[in-house]
């Protein structure tokens, strides 16, 4: 099959998909504040999965005001049932726990937002304007490339520490600090490098003892633990051919942490209430920037969409051939993650469509993809 039959049939089940969640859903749930028909969203994974559910499929959870959760799965990884247990590289929803540390390390008086990051770098900074600070590394705004220009995209395991710093210090960023938004992530890769220096231990030991130590996120991890690794889905390309995966080992606070259905629920309900780390969760939203995107803010790591008067806060990821997607709704203390172990096209505009709807059943479907780069 053509690379341009084999979009048009992605983009197709797209369409369906999101026909079906804007009918089926929104006709089940009566009211606004209703929780989302499961069975409608499962028959809606049915046929955006299509052929590929011998291989590849996927997983959507809805978790209601009272904290019930309810969660239905369609296909597959390489045979076996997608499960809560199923662990998914959550790639650039790991912004989100980078930014979380970064307000937790704030709140305890270890960094300020608007200290120049360059104060934890072993490397001087050019400036543009005003020097780049953890807080514009968090909302989008540092001005700083996507990526640095030096990395081999197609080995990014390769890539070092040394090479990162003498990167940096030739490469001026586009824009004054905290005035233009840009997907971000090097600058995430850079705020986690960071904070691991001043915490002087590794990022994932930091995120560990900070956030799933707390949380009682005991699969949400860079090293997989001898449990996680049976449950690691094998994620799959446009074609549905396996993926290779993606990571920048010297760079984890952008793309590195793995997770399930099972963590990511135990997280969005701590978002959205009571929890140990319910000041720094909070300060994720309360600083906020201008998108390229109207009538959407980037947070620190999250992005807010405001639709018919409502806010939802949201995320993706996107890479090793697995797409995901969190978020919720401050207004109705409803979440949605939605995981795949596929892509599909345009980019992962159609899984944040899902979340979003399965989230507030009216929502409108939109296309996000002038937020990314790669859009």
């Amino acid at each position: 099959m053509s690379f341009a039959r084999m979009r048009s049939g992605l983009l197709n089940r797209r369409h369906t998909l999101l026909a079906a969640l804007s009918g089926g859903i929104a006709a089940a749930c009566g009211t606004a504040m209703a929780a989302p028909d499961m069975e409608a969203i499962r028959d809606a994974l049915k046929k955006a999965v299509g052929a590929g559910g011998q291989v590849a499929g996927m997983i959507a959870v809805a978790i209601d005001a009272d904290g019930a959760t309810s969660m239905v799965s369609y296909g597959s990884a390489d045979g076996a049932a997608l499960d809560g247990d199923t662990v998914f590289p959550i790639m650039s929803n790991t912004k989100i726990f980078t930014s979380l540390l970064l307000a937790d390390m704030a709140a305890r008086g270890e960094v300020a937002f608007d200290d120049p990051v360059a104060k934890y770098l072993p490397v001087t900074l050019p400036v543009t304007g005003r020097p780049v600070t953890l807080v514009d590394l968090a909302t989008y705004t540092s001005g700083l490339p996507v990526m640095p220009g030096n990395i081999n995209m197609e080995a990014p395991g390769d890539y070092t520490e040394a090479m990162l710093f003498e990167n940096l210090a030739g490469a001026a960023p586009k824009y004054e600090a905290g005035t233009h938004y840009l997907y971000a992530n090097l600058a995430f890769g850079l705020l986690g490098i960071a904070l691991a220096r001043r915490a002087a231990k590794s990022y994932e030991a930091l995120v560990m003892e900070r956030i799933c130590a707390p949380l009682g996120l005991s699969h949400t991890r860079i090293t997989l633990s001898g449990e996680m690794k049976p449950h690691l889905v094998t994620g799959h390309e446009v074609s549905l051919k396996p993926a290779t995966p993606w990571n920048v080992p010297v760079m984890p606070g952008m793309a590195s942490l793995c997770s399930n259905a099972k963590d990511l629920t135990i997280f969005l309900k701590a978002c959205m209430g009571p929890s140990s780390l319910r000041g720094p969760l909070a300060r994720l939203t309360q600083t906020r920037r201008p998108t390229s995107l109207a009538g959407t803010e980037a947070g620190l790591g999250w992005f807010i969409t405001t639709a018919g008067g409502e806010e939802i806060v949201w995320k993706t990821g996107l890479g090793s051939g697995c797409n995901t997607f969190i978020g919720f709704s401050p207004q109705r203390r409803q979440a949605a993650i939605v995981l795949t172990n596929f892509l599909w096209l345009p980019i992962d505009t159609g899984t944040t469509n899902i979340g979003m709807k399965m989230i507030k059943p009216d929502f409108q479907a939109m296309d996000f993809r002038t937020l990314y780069p790669f859009g």
